[in-house]
């Protein structure tokens, strides 16, 4: 019997199909619609000299290109795949949709073909350590595990190669849930605040398509749900099977905690099973504790205690994750670029134990800075500030009651290599220096990644 993706390939043989975007959820995918002979239009805001060989490469295998301001215009293709970053609500994608056209993305066409069952991690803060964890866990255990999504790879691609008895674990932001129609056999939402509010029309938006997760699942579905984050334990209302929560700091009567002397636990209806003590747990933050507690509650039942804790203590974390990037003269140099919001970085601050100097600011997301205001005055000394927000993050900080001048020191950099240089220049043995934004990265990179890598050169350089 053919897969059912086998079905769907043959089903569009004969559809034109567009991808919007040639980035990393799509590329691939050109590639592999252009190899069966099906019609394929790639659109894309740049410009054929900002793509440079990507144009030439896609046009060799029979991709016709629509590229640059208008690349929108006329969509008259059967089946167009937006892009993630893309706006699901833009007046030429409703218009599309009112003409009968297949609006879609990859992460949902991959939800309705893959057979084997799906975890599914969402939140504002921590769902790509929490989703890296789980596929750690599960990969641990024995099982044959299919990670991507938001995380940075695509898994439509490689659908044909997936076994009914291989599991997938999938990162999914708020672009990607706000058309989703499917939710995941295990649903995971760490927590929720605001973030993306220059992308969605307002907080409810946001939270809606952070619902999808949760909205679509059956009753042999598992969700498990933050129980310290108010609005991720509000979904408690929608959750249709095995409903459990996770807590950094209350006991739970069905779900995964830390009790105050630092155990991580379980507790079912089998009773409680202590599973290992934080400071197990390699990766530095309570942060993480959290990640880990909601990775458990997702794998429970699949993994073994003993797994979880040999995972805990060997896994060293996530790249640009408050991560170690070189000790250089008794001074430590941390990347965590991923803290593209307040909320994240707060949760980076409050992995170091003295106060540091910190590198923020960047692309302006719109979101209100004063929750770190106060985290700034009690965990930094020296604050280095670039990119759009600077001055925004400045007029939060200084104008909140507890600034002290003759505390914390400001400094403005216009570049990531100032602002490495002024670190530099202000750090003593013994200081702490990290990366943590607070903002998106748009303004001067493509992405968090970008920017942490640049980061760590110039560090490395030093």
């Amino acid at each position: 019997m053919k897969s059912k993706a086998a079905r769907f390939y043959e089903e569009i043989q004969n559809r034109r199909v567009c991808f919007i975007g040639a980035g990393v959820s799509h590329r691939k995918l050109i590639e592999q619609f252009a190899a069966r002979d099906i019609s394929v239009t790639m659109r894309d805001r740049h410009t054929r000299q900002e793509l440079g060989e990507t144009a030439d490469q896609l046009e060799k295998l029979g991709v016709k290109l629509v590229l640059g301001e208008h690349y929108l215009d006329n969509l008259e293709e059967d089946i167009i795949f937006r892009t993630p970053g893309m706006k699901f609500h833009l007046p030429q994608l409703e218009e599309a949709r009112a003409k009968g056209k297949v609006v879609t993305s990859e992460m949902e066409v991959f939800f309705d073909l893959c057979p084997c069952p799906i975890y599914g991690v969402t939140g504002s803060d921590g769902k790509t350590t929490t989703t890296t964890i789980i596929s750690k866990l599960l990969e641990a255990e024995g099982y044959r595990v299919h990670l991507g999504g938001n995380i940075g790879r695509a898994l439509l691609p490689e659908v044909e190669e997936i076994q009914p008895e291989d599991l997938a674990v999938v990162e999914l932001s708020s672009f990607q849930l706000i058309s989703m129609r499917q939710s995941p056999q295990v649903a995971v939402v760490t927590n929720l605040a605001p973030n993306h509010l220059d992308m969605h029309k307002d907080m409810e938006e946001y939270i809606d398509a952070k619902k999808n997760l949760v909205l679509h699942q059956n009753a042999f579905s598992r969700t498990v749900l933050g129980a310290d984050n108010e609005i991720a334990a509000s979904f408690a209302s929608i959750a249709r099977g095995d409903l459990l929560f996770f807590s950094r700091r209350n006991p739970q009567a069905r779900g995964a905690y830390m009790t105050p002397e630092g155990e991580i636990c379980f507790a079912d209806e089998q009773g409680v099973t202590r599973i290992m003590h934080k400071d197990d747990i390699k990766i530095p933050g309570l942060h993480n504790v959290e990640n880990y507690l909601a990775a458990i509650a997702a794998v429970w039942g699949k993994v073994s205690p003993a797994t979880i804790k040999e995972v805990a203590q060997t896994f060293g974390g996530v790249e640009h994750r408050i991560e170690l990037v070189r000790t250089r003269n008794q001074v430590r140099w941390y990347n965590d670029s991923i803290a593209t919001s307040p909320t994240r970085a707060i949760a980076g601050l409050d992995s170091f134990p003295q106060k540091i100097i910190l590198i923020a600011g960047g692309y302006d997301k719109k979101i209100p800075f004063l929750p770190l205001a106060p985290k700034i005055i009690e965990k930094v000394k020296v604050l280095i500030l670039m990119g759009a927000t600077a001055e925004k993050i400045e007029d939060t900080v200084t104008s909140f009651a507890g600034y002290d001048p003759s505390a914390l020191t400001i400094l403005h950099a216009s570049s990531m290599e100032e602002a490495v240089a002024l670190a530099d220049q202000a750090a003593q043995p013994g200081d702490i220096v990290s990366l943590s934004p607070a903002s998106a990265s748009f303004d001067l990179y493509p992405n968090f990644e970008a920017r942490g890598r640049h980061f760590k050169e110039l560090v490395a350089a030093l």
